[in-house]
């Protein structure tokens, strides 16, 4: 009887076993795609921008995700964030209904994966004693051979990534090129320079413009828009007639993009007649949108100018002149940068010049984002001090720093009114809105037009009678950013910022914050302690006659002698508040190891003889 239920307990476990095991097989193949983010912040959840960009594609798509896994192996931050792409990639493409495919490649060194990673343009990063490449980036291609590039993945770059891949994968699976109109009133475009009777190259920001998009010329006297144009850039808008503002207004509400440059005093003005060269002495002219700030929530001062003493750069006002800061002409630093929006997260510096600022009104209904703004020590100067500026040394006169920080480029989104009742009676409208459209308006503003000409961030040089062009400062990636972002559908651009998978030990940095605190005031006894006993000692060296300077009495000597035993015990304290850090983080380690190993598996055993007894319980009730 006893062998006979033993080979039975026997059948039923291998039965079991087989059972769990095939469970597992039709689990995976049944459940496949399927997945739970439990983390906090759904890093393993595609946003539903990046779907809808998926759910669209026009053109298939083959993304090629180059990682070296041999040069990695001691990289364990770059492995982790590898496997998360590779995830991210593999998730995109189950969702991409078989448009888009993904190839994994492993460039070895001198290997054809190799050789075809540095035919894509990929980076290479030297890593280990022996300075072995590793590559980390991803291609991409369509079906009409376009190629776009993601030379490295930056492992600083992550909470983007989503964005980045997404916007690769648009662009491929819709290649037309993006129509972007220039209304503008200074001379970006190539001409003729009359002061020196040679032509006039182009502006190198207008270059790059040309060079990525289809850049049409608009006229401020224009009787309509382009109907195929995507996005519209409006430069120093200083004299638009009342039916061009009400088409820009109208343009926006119907879902068009803006991206606009007003200037308080634009220097790159040179008037009517450049030519005159007492014109040019009046250089400079204020530009503004108008009634439409308003209409978009925005308040802005056509009259003002935003000073910084901190971002100040420093000029020559004279040859001979010794430099002094000019509190009109700005370099913005990554502080001042917004590093949680695409356009502006990667900038090191921006240079503006006589810029004004954007506040939002208290009965805004879009959502107003500062891209760019001053520090602290900034204030406003009025515009008119720098017309006939001779020393920027007199722009301190009178500056008060006002304590806020100045919004000098702003992303504005959401709802919206129209600036206008009804059509200005000069306009040819065959249909007024009055309000925005579907997810409302998609604007950018920079309250500075000098930051697009050559001499704020470009150098040239000739070489070999070719004129090559360095950039000094991000003006020029930071207008292609926002015309490029704004040149995405709304999904795109919807694409929110990912949070980074690393993840701090708050309870440990706390308990660290918390003895550091403890260690400075103890130091800070021993410091007053010191002082105050070099303080009885300069009395008691006060207090002796000229014949015993070279002898200690006892009750110096004494004194001396319970300084030397304070400070021993004090540093004995210090050293103790130290240990009692440690002391205090390994006894959280230990419970979290002993929380890991002992508690959450004791639990389940206990949960699962409970569980064990409850049914024996139910049987014997049952047989009873």
């Amino acid at each position: 009887m006893m062998n006979r239920r033993s080979l039975y307990s026997t059948g039923s476990l291998l039965l079991l076993a087989l059972l769990f095991i095939a469970l597992v097989i039709l689990s995976g193949l049944a459940l496949t795609g399927w997945r739970v983010d439990l983390t906090e912040n759904r890093q393993y959840t595609l946003s539903d921008g990046t779907r809808q960009v998926l759910a669209n594609m026009q053109e298939p798509v083959t993304l090629y995700f180059f990682f070296s896994e041999g040069a990695s192996s001691d990289l364990p931050q770059v492995r982790s964030y590898a496997r998360w792409m590779d995830e991210l990639l593999d998730d995109m493409a189950d969702r991409s209904g078989g448009r888009l495919t993904v190839r994994r490649v492993d460039p070895a060194p001198f290997s054809p994966a190799e050789d075809e990673a540095a035919g894509f343009g990929l980076q290479s990063v030297p890593v280990g004693a022996a300075g072995d490449p590793l590559y980390f980036g991803i291609a991409g291609s369509n079906s009409l051979d376009d190629v776009q590039v993601i030379p490295f993945l930056n492992p600083a770059r992550q909470s983007f990534v989503e964005y980045d891949v997404a916007k690769l994968v648009a662009t491929l699976s819709h290649p037309e090129q993006k129509k972007v109109g220039l209304l503008s009133a200074l001379d970006m475009a190539p001409g003729f320079d009359m002061n020196t009777q040679q032509p006039r190259p182009a502006w190198v920001l207008h270059e790059q413009l040309e060079q990525l998009f289809d850049v049409v010329t608009v006229s401020d006297d224009a009787g309509a828009f382009p109907d195929d144009l995507d996005l519209l850039m409006v430069v120093h808008p200083k004299a638009l007639n009342e039916a061009m503002r009400y088409r820009i207004d109208q343009f926006v509400l119907g879902g068009g993009r803006l991206v606009a440059f007003l200037d308080p005093f634009a220097e790159a003005d040179l008037g009517d007649n450049p030519a005159d060269p007492m014109a040019r002495l009046n250089a400079g002219s204020s530009s503004s949108l108008g009634s439409l700030l308003e209409a978009w929530g925005v308040g802005y001062d056509p009259l003002q100018v935003v000073g910084d003493s901190l971002y100040a750069l420093q000029v020559n006002s004279q040859a001979s002149a010794r430099p002094v800061r000019h509190l009109a002409i700005l370099s913005l630093a990554r502080e001042g940068m917004n590093a949680d929006d695409i356009v502006s997260a990667d900038l090191e510096a921006v240079n503006v010049s006589s810029a004004g600022w954007f506040e939002p009104l208290e009965a805004a209904t879009t959502t107003f984002t500062p891209l760019l703004r001053t520090s602290e020590n900034a204030g406003p100067i009025e515009a008119s001090r720098l017309r006939f500026l001779a020393d920027p040394a007199d722009l301190q006169d009178g500056f008060v720093p006002t304590g806020d920080r100045y919004a000098v480029a702003v992303r504005l989104e959401g709802a919206a009114a129209s600036a206008f009742e009804a059509p200005p009676v000069d306009a040819d409208a065959s249909e007024h809105l009055a309000n925005a459209v579907d997810r409302g308006i998609n604007v950018m503003l920079f309250a500075d037009t000098d930051m697009l000409t050559d001499r704020l961030w470009v150098s040239k040089q000739n070489f070999f009678g070719q004129t090559v062009t360095n950039a000094f400062a991000d003006n020029g990636v930071l207008v292609v950013n926002a015309v490029d972002n704004l040149l995405g559908t709304d999904d795109l651009i919807s694409i929110r910022t990912r949070a980074t998978s690393a993840r701090p030990f708050d309870r440990v940095e706390s308990l660290r914050l918390e003895a550091e605190g403890r260690y400075r005031a103890t130091e800070e006894q021993l410091n007053q302690q010191l002082a105050e006993t070099e303080r009885k000692l300069a009395e008691m060296q006060s207090e002796r006659t000229e014949g015993d300077l070279g002898i200690l009495n006892q009750d110096q000597a004494d004194e001396i002698q319970r300084f030397l035993d304070q400070r021993t015990q004090i540093r004995r304290d210090l050293r103790a508040v130290q240990h009692e850090l440690d002391k205090d983080i390994d006894a959280l380690g230990t419970r979290l190891a002993v929380l890991n190993i002992v508690v959450v598996p004791l639990l389940v055993v206990v949960v699962a003889l409970l569980v064990g007894q409850a049914r024996r319980r139910r049987r014997e009730a049952t047989t009873s």
